[in-house]
């Protein structure tokens, strides 16, 4: 093996990584929520394990602006080891 194979994405992190595209689009307004509709918090209920927000950045969301929102998108793709578009 040469290292270059990529491990396949679980599939909410794969459909996060999709929704993350959407919402770095240039323009992109209002920008999409990172819910995938796996609403389940982690053991510590510190994350939400289908979005990876913290339930402070999911009270928030609603009243952010569009750089705030993408401010939350970008800390959440660096939890689930993703890198922002």
């Amino acid at each position: 093996m040469c290292g270059s194979e990529l491990t396949p994405l679980s599939p909410p992190l794969a459909a996060l990584a999709r929704k993350a595209e959407a919402a770095f689009e240039a323009g992109a307004d209002p920008v999409p929520s990172p819910c995938i509709s796996v609403c389940r918090m982690n053991e510590d209920r510190s994350l939400c394990t289908g979005c990876w927000r913290s339930l402070d950045e999911i009270r928030a969301w609603s009243a952010a602006d569009g750089a705030t929102r993408r401010g939350i998108w970008r800390t959440l793709m660096d939890r689930a080891g993703l890198v922002a578009p």
